[in-house]
Protein backbone atom coordinates (compact mmCIF):
# COMPACT_ATOMS: atom_id res chain seq x y z
CA UNK A 1 0.00 0.00 0.00
CA UNK A 2 1.15 3.56 -0.58
CA UNK A 3 -0.78 6.15 1.85
CA UNK A 4 -0.28 9.91 1.87
CA UNK A 5 -1.90 11.01 4.76
CA UNK A 6 -2.89 14.77 5.05
CA UNK A 7 0.43 16.01 3.10
CA UNK A 8 1.35 19.90 2.63
CA UNK A 9 4.01 21.61 0.12
CA UNK A 10 4.02 24.91 -0.17
CA UNK A 11 6.69 27.07 -2.73
CA UNK A 12 8.08 30.66 -1.73
CA UNK A 13 6.74 33.13 -3.83
CA UNK A 14 7.20 37.10 -4.45
CA UNK A 15 11.16 36.76 -3.77
CA UNK A 16 10.68 34.23 -0.91
CA UNK A 17 8.10 36.80 1.03
CA UNK A 18 5.04 34.83 1.04
CA UNK A 19 4.33 30.62 0.41
CA UNK A 20 1.91 29.71 -2.08
CA UNK A 21 0.41 26.14 -1.08
CA UNK A 22 0.79 23.32 -3.60
CA UNK A 23 -0.18 20.68 -2.09
CA UNK A 24 -3.25 21.48 0.61
CA UNK A 25 -3.90 18.24 3.34
CA UNK A 26 -4.03 15.67 0.64
CA UNK A 27 -4.86 12.20 1.65
CA UNK A 28 -4.51 9.40 -1.01
CA UNK A 29 -4.50 5.07 -0.35
CA UNK A 30 -2.97 3.26 -3.40
CA UNK A 31 -3.50 -0.67 -2.76
CA UNK A 32 -1.69 -3.17 -4.65
CA UNK A 33 -2.94 -3.60 -8.65
CA UNK A 34 -5.11 -0.12 -8.64
CA UNK A 35 -4.65 2.42 -11.15
CA UNK A 36 -5.17 5.90 -9.88
CA UNK A 37 -5.35 8.67 -12.70
CA UNK A 38 -4.83 12.30 -10.76
CA UNK A 39 -5.86 14.52 -13.25
CA UNK A 40 -4.70 18.86 -12.95
CA UNK A 41 -4.38 22.15 -14.90
CA UNK A 42 -0.97 23.24 -15.32
CA UNK A 43 0.70 24.13 -12.25
CA UNK A 44 -2.22 21.95 -9.95
CA UNK A 45 0.87 20.50 -8.27
CA UNK A 46 0.39 17.15 -10.04
CA UNK A 47 4.57 16.38 -10.53
CA UNK A 48 5.04 17.66 -7.22
CA UNK A 49 2.35 14.80 -5.77
CA UNK A 50 4.22 12.59 -7.65
CA UNK A 51 7.88 13.40 -6.48
CA UNK A 52 6.82 13.38 -3.02
CA UNK A 53 5.13 10.10 -3.71
CA UNK A 54 8.41 8.39 -5.00
CA UNK A 55 10.43 10.08 -2.26
CA UNK A 56 12.81 12.50 -4.53
CA UNK A 57 10.78 15.81 -2.72
CA UNK A 58 9.43 15.90 0.64
CA UNK A 59 6.50 17.12 1.87
CA UNK A 60 6.45 19.94 4.51
CA UNK A 61 3.89 18.29 6.57
CA UNK A 62 2.12 14.98 6.78
CA UNK A 63 2.77 11.44 6.26
CA UNK A 64 3.81 9.14 3.65
CA UNK A 65 3.30 5.33 4.20
CA UNK A 66 4.72 2.53 2.23
CA UNK A 67 4.33 -1.23 2.37
CA UNK A 68 5.30 -1.58 -1.06
CA UNK A 69 7.72 -0.84 -3.53
CA UNK A 70 7.36 2.36 -5.51
CA UNK A 71 9.59 3.43 -8.71
CA UNK A 72 10.43 7.16 -8.99
CA UNK A 73 8.87 9.23 -11.59
CA UNK A 74 9.14 7.33 -14.82
CA UNK A 75 11.29 8.76 -17.88
CA UNK A 76 12.10 11.03 -14.79
CA UNK A 77 16.25 11.40 -15.09
CA UNK A 78 17.55 13.84 -12.41
CA UNK A 79 18.08 11.14 -10.18
CA UNK A 80 21.24 10.19 -12.32
CA UNK A 81 25.00 11.39 -11.48
CA UNK A 82 25.95 13.48 -14.59
CA UNK A 83 29.48 12.43 -14.42
CA UNK A 84 29.29 8.75 -14.39
CA UNK A 85 28.66 6.76 -17.33
CA UNK A 86 24.94 5.47 -18.18
CA UNK A 87 26.40 1.93 -17.25
CA UNK A 88 28.10 3.44 -13.97
CA UNK A 89 24.49 4.67 -12.83
CA UNK A 90 22.82 1.17 -13.52
CA UNK A 91 25.48 -0.32 -11.85
CA UNK A 92 24.40 2.35 -8.79
CA UNK A 93 21.06 1.90 -8.81
CA UNK A 94 21.58 -1.44 -8.84
CA UNK A 95 23.36 -1.42 -5.73
CA UNK A 96 20.63 0.49 -4.39
CA UNK A 97 18.08 -1.45 -5.13
CA UNK A 98 19.53 -4.82 -4.44
CA UNK A 99 19.40 -6.41 -7.92
CA UNK A 100 21.99 -8.11 -10.20
CA UNK A 101 24.06 -5.33 -11.91
CA UNK A 102 24.62 -8.14 -15.25
CA UNK A 103 21.08 -8.72 -15.97
CA UNK A 104 19.85 -5.04 -15.53
CA UNK A 105 22.71 -3.66 -17.84
CA UNK A 106 21.86 -6.68 -20.46
CA UNK A 107 17.81 -5.47 -20.13
CA UNK A 108 19.35 -1.55 -20.32
CA UNK A 109 21.42 -2.52 -23.17
CA UNK A 110 18.18 -4.10 -25.10
CA UNK A 111 15.77 -1.96 -24.14
CA UNK A 112 17.13 2.36 -23.87
CA UNK A 113 18.64 1.35 -27.78
CA UNK A 114 21.39 4.51 -27.10
CA UNK A 115 24.24 2.09 -27.97
CA UNK A 116 27.51 3.26 -27.28
CA UNK A 117 26.39 6.14 -25.38
CA UNK A 118 26.03 3.77 -22.39
CA UNK A 119 29.88 4.41 -21.90
CA UNK A 120 29.40 8.38 -21.97
CA UNK A 121 28.81 10.60 -19.15
CA UNK A 122 24.79 11.57 -18.75
CA UNK A 123 25.34 15.10 -18.69
CA UNK A 124 26.42 14.90 -22.30
CA UNK A 125 22.80 13.17 -23.08
CA UNK A 126 20.36 14.65 -24.31
CA UNK A 127 16.66 14.75 -22.60
CA UNK A 128 15.69 12.15 -24.70
CA UNK A 129 18.44 10.11 -24.27
CA UNK A 130 17.86 10.84 -20.12
CA UNK A 131 14.30 9.56 -20.40
CA UNK A 132 15.04 6.32 -22.82
CA UNK A 133 18.14 5.48 -20.09
CA UNK A 134 15.44 6.32 -16.94
CA UNK A 135 12.65 4.26 -18.21
CA UNK A 136 14.95 0.94 -19.08
CA UNK A 137 16.58 0.94 -15.67
CA UNK A 138 12.54 1.07 -13.97
CA UNK A 139 11.98 -1.67 -16.51
CA UNK A 140 14.69 -3.74 -15.50
CA UNK A 141 13.79 -3.03 -11.86
CA UNK A 142 10.70 -4.85 -10.64
CA UNK A 143 8.32 -2.42 -8.46
CA UNK A 144 4.69 -3.35 -6.73
CA UNK A 145 3.88 0.15 -7.61
CA UNK A 146 4.63 2.43 -10.63
CA UNK A 147 4.94 6.23 -11.09
CA UNK A 148 3.99 7.84 -14.30
CA UNK A 149 4.09 11.43 -15.24
CA UNK A 150 2.50 12.19 -18.92
CA UNK A 151 5.28 14.94 -19.27
CA UNK A 152 7.61 12.07 -19.95
CA UNK A 153 9.05 11.95 -22.78
CA UNK A 154 10.82 8.43 -24.31
CA UNK A 155 11.50 9.31 -28.13
CA UNK A 156 9.56 8.90 -31.34
CA UNK A 157 6.17 7.08 -31.78
CA UNK A 158 7.69 3.66 -32.24
CA UNK A 159 9.55 3.98 -28.96
CA UNK A 160 6.61 4.97 -27.36
CA UNK A 161 4.67 1.93 -28.05
CA UNK A 162 7.33 -0.31 -27.02
CA UNK A 163 7.26 1.63 -23.31
CA UNK A 164 3.24 1.32 -23.70
CA UNK A 165 3.40 -2.45 -24.16
CA UNK A 166 6.51 -2.82 -21.34
CA UNK A 167 4.81 -1.29 -19.05
CA UNK A 168 0.59 -1.69 -19.75
CA UNK A 169 0.82 -4.96 -20.61
CA UNK A 170 3.42 -6.66 -19.26
CA UNK A 171 3.14 -4.93 -16.12
CA UNK A 172 -0.30 -4.89 -16.33
CA UNK A 173 -1.00 -6.42 -12.72
CA UNK A 174 0.73 -3.66 -11.28
CA UNK A 175 -0.55 -0.53 -8.76
CA UNK A 176 0.44 2.13 -11.03
CA UNK A 177 -0.56 6.56 -10.38
CA UNK A 178 -0.46 8.46 -13.57
CA UNK A 179 -0.79 12.09 -13.54
CA UNK A 180 -2.31 13.72 -16.76
CA UNK A 181 -3.87 15.77 -18.68
CA UNK A 182 -4.82 13.95 -21.21
CA UNK A 183 -8.13 12.11 -20.28
CA UNK A 184 -7.80 9.40 -22.81
CA UNK A 185 -4.74 7.75 -20.83
CA UNK A 186 -6.46 8.42 -17.70
CA UNK A 187 -10.12 6.35 -19.33
CA UNK A 188 -7.59 3.54 -20.73
CA UNK A 189 -5.28 2.80 -17.73
CA UNK A 190 -7.20 3.69 -14.65
CA UNK A 191 -9.86 2.29 -12.18
CA UNK A 192 -9.82 5.09 -9.79
CA UNK A 193 -9.62 8.51 -10.66
CA UNK A 194 -8.85 12.60 -8.66
CA UNK A 195 -9.09 15.83 -9.78
CA UNK A 196 -5.86 17.99 -7.96
CA UNK A 197 -7.16 21.81 -7.84
CA UNK A 198 -5.95 24.33 -5.98
CA UNK A 199 -3.84 22.19 -3.94
CA UNK A 200 -6.80 20.18 -3.02
CA UNK A 201 -7.45 16.63 -4.13
CA UNK A 202 -11.04 15.43 -4.87
CA UNK A 203 -11.65 11.56 -5.54
CA UNK A 204 -14.55 10.55 -7.55
CA UNK A 205 -16.74 7.57 -7.38
CA UNK A 206 -16.13 6.69 -10.53
CA UNK A 207 -13.28 7.35 -13.50
CA UNK A 208 -15.76 9.00 -16.00
CA UNK A 209 -16.97 11.13 -13.18
CA UNK A 210 -13.78 12.70 -12.62
CA UNK A 211 -13.29 13.62 -16.16
CA UNK A 212 -16.43 15.30 -16.29
CA UNK A 213 -15.63 17.16 -13.35
CA UNK A 214 -11.47 17.96 -14.31
CA UNK A 215 -13.49 18.83 -18.16
CA UNK A 216 -15.38 21.45 -16.20
CA UNK A 217 -13.21 22.95 -14.35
Amino acid sequence: MLQLIDVCKSYPIHHGRSMRPVLDNINLTVRPGEKWGIMGRNGAGKSTMIRIMSGSDRPHSGTIRKTMSVSWPLAFGDAFQGSLTGKDNTRLISRVYGVDYHKTLEMVESFAEIGAYLGEPVKSYSSGMRARLAFAISMAIEFDCFLIDEAMSVGDHRFAVKCDEELFGKRGDRAMVIVAHQTDLIRNHCDHAAVLEQGRLTIYDSVEEAISAYENL
